[in-house]
Order: C-alpha cells, then sequence, then structure tokens
C-alpha cells in the first residue's frame, strides 16, 4: 500500500506580508540613529524597529531625523504628499522631505549637523530626484532640533529628535512615486487655507504631525528670516524643543 503523503500546512502569512516591498526593503534594510533625549547617540536599529509603537512605549526608542522645508527664489514652500504605500503617514500632506540620517559614517557627523545636511542631500534626490547639485549640504541651515512622539496608527508611529533643515533654491524636482504621491509650492496664504482645510476636516485632508507642530511653533516666524536673507538670526541648535 502506497505511503500517504500529507502536504505541509500552508506558511503563516507575515504580519507585514501586505507591505508594499519598497517600504518593507527599506524598513528593515536602514539603519536609524539612537540617541537619548539630549541627541547623545546610544546605538542603532533598523527602521522597523524604531516605528512600532510598541517599541516606542516599552522601550522608549527615540530616534534621530531631519525635516527639510525648501523655498524657491519666489518664497514659497515646497511642500509633498507621502505616497499611499508609505507605512507611517500615507497620503498626508507633510514640508518638502521627512528622513533620517542613517547609522553610517557620513551621516553620523555631528560637527555643524553634517551628517544631518548630508543625509538631507541623499533623501532629496530619493524622494524627490532634486539632484545633489541643486542642493549643497553647505546651503542647508539648520534652524533647531525638536523632540517629539506621534502614533500614525495601532501599530506604527514616530519618536524623534527631529532637526529643522531650511533652504532657499530653485531646485529641479521630479517626484519618486513610491515616496510621493503629489508635490506643490504655497506662499503664505496658500499654507493657512491648507491649514483650514485641514483642521475643518475637508477632502479627507491631513497634514503629518510633525509639520503641524513646526507649523504652529516656529515657521511664520521662520518665514520672515527666509525672505530677509537673516535665517542665523533665530538659529537655535543648542535648545531641544520638546513637543511631546
Amino acid at each position: 500500500m502506497a505511503e500517504e503523503v500529507h502536504a505541509p500546512p500552508p506558511p503563516h502569512p507575515h504580519p507585514d506580508a501586505d507591505m508594499d516591498i519598497v517600504q518593507r526593503r527599506l524598513m528593515f534594510d536602514d539603519e536609524c540613529i539612537l540617541v537619548d533625549e539630549n541627541d547623545r547617540v546610544v546605538g542603532h536599529d533598523s527602521k522597523y524597529n524604531c516605528h512600532l509603537m510598541e517599541n516606542i512605549e516599552a522601550k522608549n526608542l527615540l530616534h534621530r531625523a531631519f525635516s527639510v522645508f525648501l523655498f524657491n527664489s519666489e518664497y514659497e514652500l515646497l511642500l509633498q504628499q507621502r505616497s499611499a504605500t508609505k507605512v507611517t503617514f500615507p497620503l498626508v500632506w507633510t514640508n518638502t522631505c521627512c528622513s533620517h540620517p542613517l547609522y553610517r559614517e557620513s551621516e553620523l557627523i555631528e560637527e555643524n549637523a553634517l551628517g544631518v545636511r548630508n543625509a538631507a542631500q541623499r533623501k532629496l534626490l530619493d524622494e524627490l530626484g532634486i539632484p545633489a547639485k541643486d542642493v549643497p549640504v553647505d546651503q542647508f541651515t539648520p534652524l533647531g532640533r525638536m523632540l517629539y512622539k506621534a502614533p500614525s496608527d495601532g501599530k506604527w508611529g514616530e519618536h524623534e529628535l527631529d532637526y529643522l533643515l531650511f533652504i532657499v533654491r530653485d531646485v529641479n524636482v521630479n517626484p519618486n512615486p513610491d515616496e510621493v504621491a503629489d508635490i506643490k509650492y504655497v506662499n503664505r496664504d496658500e499654507l493657512k487655507e491648507l491649514l483650514r482645510k485641514a483642521d475643518a476636516g475637508e477632502g479627507g485632508l491631513k497634514l503629518s504631525p510633525w509639520f503641524r507642530l513646526v507649523v504652529d511653533n516656529f515657521l511664520f516666524k521662520w518665514w520672515d528670516h527666509v525672505e530677509r536673507g537673516a535665517l542665523e538670526e533665530v538659529a537655535d541648535m543648542k535648545t531641544i524643543h520638546r513637543l511631546t
């Protein structure tokens, strides 16, 4: 009698099997810089682990990040809408580019926030197709740092020590659809209208929590200094603004 053959049970689906393949690669390959609340490096961990709310809550994982605010020569701010496949905060509108310096030599350089500026140049190319020559690292002005925590949904969230980088340049933009759903330049009045719509819930418009924190605490005051070419007057890299 022939031996009965039993098919192996079907494998359990990976809990993140529905994650976009590009985003999954970034989640596991990218190593974020772990810091304490005074921005001292204490280690590194995957982007995946750094953005799980259970890790943020249980281990108080905090990682270094940056937010770029790029203005053109008309002093309009470039905004992006995050792609639908982003793991955290899909389809929300936010500032020009938001990401993380990675645990690599060129992005760990602390002097004058050079590592963070190197990372910003890298991600502006990755996300928006802006060539490095359009955004030289010495043209970024680090204006400040903020510490915040924000859940995205039940599983994912942010807990970041965020460097706020401003730059005024006319650039060529070619958005990467894996990262960016849409872009627009706005002046101050247009941004205020965007804020009004988000507050009213019009058209499902949502803004990222870190962008909203910068808007509510700093942006319009700093915009005056952008137009006057006097950003150094408001730069303060000694203070860590705790906005959680």
